[in-house]
């Protein structure tokens, strides 16, 4: 099965993600953060750089546990950012 492109605003939601995460671990190695959530360095690298820009939910939800950053906090992240020039 094909996958369709990302979008730019999907690209982006996944660039605010990544920076996110990557500010919350802070001075914490990624290899230990990644080991603590299941998943790999490389992967956890992907993320932060918004390579990886839609990763699986469970994997969000395992950096969020790790990291302790409540999940509504980074469902807020992935809103779509509002352009209140179109809304009048």
């Amino acid at each position: 099965m094909v996958r369709s492109p990302l979008t730019p605003q999907q690209r982006a939601v996944g660039k605010r993600l990544g920076a996110y995460l990557r500010q919350a671990r802070g001075d914490r190695k990624p290899a230990e953060v990644a080991r603590a959530a299941s998943i790999s360095p490389e992967t956890l690298r992907k993320i932060e750089t918004g390579r990886l820009a839609t990763p699986a939910f469970t994997t969000v939800a395992a950096l969020a546990a790790v990291l302790e950053i409540p999940l509504d906090e980074l469902a807020r992240l992935c809103l779509p950012t509002l352009d209140l020039q179109d809304t009048g």
